[in-house]
């Protein structure tokens, strides 16, 4: 079960790009210890690929997406997620609808952003307990009524677009995933892994 969620529509756009993208981020940041990240649709088209302008444009920035397929949101995946990360506001709302109890944990990916930014530097906390830890401080910070913009919280859906547009989404996601990264786990970079190798 995935540690962090991340909730689109059809799960063929947008949350096979961000998946691919907080993967690596987070990757960067902890190495091995690196939390799971998986994607579902509220409208998963199951089984269906990742759109090519998608998997194009996530090759672009690095990230291959092109064994992605799609999968329709279950209550079971929201309840084994430590983390889940709507593409807009309605992919929070439909996922607290489906589970209430996963409220303090559902965030859109923008909004948490900014949430995360607007706490103290990151402690020392072990890498198992550091995404748990950030999540409830960034629910405590939205309690207090922080003053975000939840209308800029959404991720433009470029289904039916352009590629330039599947490419403007994926450069905006790949932003965000970064400053997360960063706002979760600090800046410090993963220790290079040695004398491994990859078969």
């Amino acid at each position: 079960m995935a540690q962090v969620l991340v909730v689109c529509t059809g799960n063929v756009c947008r949350s096979p790009i961000a998946e691919g993208l907080l993967r690596r981020a987070f990757g960067a940041k902890l190495g091995a210890n690196a939390p799971q990240v998986a994607s579902a649709g509220t409208m998963g088209w199951t089984g269906s690929a990742a759109d090519p302008s998608s998997v194009a444009a996530a090759a672009e920035r690095g990230v291959d997406i092109s064994g992605h397929r799609a999968r329709e949101l279950e209550p079971a995946d929201i309840d084994g997620s430590a983390l889940i990360l709507g593409m807009a506001i309605e992919h929070a709302h439909a996922v607290v609808a489906e589970v209430p109890e996963a409220r303090s944990r559902t965030f859109t990916l923008k909004e948490l952003v900014r949430l995360v930014e607007s706490l103290p530097e990151v402690h020392e906390a072990p890498p198992e307990r550091r995404l748990s830890e950030r999540v409830a401080a960034a629910d405590r910070l939205r309690a207090q009524g922080f003053a975000g913009n939840p209308r800029d919280d959404e991720i433009m859906d470029p289904l039916g677009m352009s590629l330039e547009a599947f490419r403007a989404v994926a450069t905006e996601l790949d932003g965000w995933c970064s400053r997360l990264a960063v706002g979760l786990f600090g800046r410090a970079e993963a220790p290079a892994a040695s004398g491994t190798s990859r078969s």
